[in-house]
């Protein structure tokens, strides 16, 4: 497995100018690092992603994954998380590959596909909403022939959305494909969650109320409850917390005063806002201000 992901790796190395870039492929974009990364902190959108070298190391609620060159991760929704890149060196740099997942090109996919062909996966949303497999030589194969386009930059518009489908269809093939057989499906579990996620995203600085967001999953509050922090693997309420605390720290990154940023997310009190953000990124707010105006401050989300 190991030689067919080293022309592939180079490839990126070519390509790759930053620690995170996006390419001229949509919706593909590559990671590379010469050191190992102390907390990366972002949001993952459904994205599937590739590890060409290197180990990385994720945090997702109260899971954690790790997975290499060996292993590919999928996450199916929008997910607060903490990365560690825990191998890599200026001579083997971490370098990794991710395609943000496509609901409606994955539904027209499975719409093609006979059923007995789509991987069981957790298609009853029992388990998490992100998971790492195996990874097979025909998933290798179709990654290669999508990053191939990099250096043909004149087929993209032509052949890329072929090839990403291709690499889709290996995942819908394998053990996580329940995974993006929900991501597709309105009326699945998963639906119903990105339902109440995506009203939390554009309202986090409101006032949570479980009885409003599992009505707006179509849940009773108990089973709303119960199939967020099987999805999340955190409470809704540990969810709307981090994505204040990612506003936050955006509006620190641009200039704002800490205070300022804690009641622009919703905090009435500073020094609880100060408490949560120094627990969560290691730093009290306005140090992780400092440091973050005085770096090119990106978040890797390969």
């Amino acid at each position: 497995m190991q030689d067919g992901l080293e022309p592939i790796r180079r490839q990126a190395m070519r390509h790759a100018n930053s620690p995170y870039d996006e390419t001229v492929i949509p919706r593909v974009a590559l990671a590379t690092l010469t050191a190992p990364s102390s907390g990366i902190v972002s949001i993952y959108e459904p994205v599937t992603c590739l590890i060409l070298q290197g180990t990385k190391q994720v945090v997702i609620g109260d899971q954690l994954l790790r997975y290499d060159s060996a292993s590919y991760f999928v996450a199916s929704l929008d997910l607060p998380a903490v990365s560690h890149v825990v191998e890599a060196s200026i001579e083997r740099p971490y370098v990794a590959a991710a395609l943000t997942l496509d609901r409606a090109v994955i539904a027209d996919l499975i719409a093609t596909m006979p059923a007995e062909m789509i991987g069981a996966g957790t298609d009853s949303m029992d388990g998490p909403g992100f998971a790492v497999s195996a990874v097979t030589p025909d998933l290798v194969e179709a990654w290669a022939g999508l990053l191939a386009l990099l250096d043909r930059p004149d087929d993209v518009a032509m052949l890329a959305p072929l090839r990403e489908r291709e690499i889709l269809y290996r995942l819908l093939q394998g053990p996580l494909g329940g995974q993006l057989r929900e991501i597709a499906q309105s009326g699945s579990r998963t639906a119903q969650i990105r339902r109440a996620i995506e009203w939390m995203r554009s309202h986090y600085e409101e006032a949570l109320r479980t009885a409003a967001l599992a009505e707006i999953a179509g849940m009773s509050v108990a089973s709303f409850h119960r199939h967020f922090k099987a999805a999340t693997a955190m409470s809704p309420l540990q969810y709307q917390k981090l994505l204040r605390l990612h506003a936050a720290r955006r509006l620190l990154a641009g200039g704002a005063e800490a205070s300022r940023a804690a009641y622009a997310v919703g905090y009435e009190s500073a020094s609880q806002f100060s408490r949560e953000y120094r627990r969560a990124f290691g730093l009290p707010p306005s140090h992780d201000a400092e440091r973050l105006r005085g770096t090119a401050w990106q978040a890797v989300a390969a």
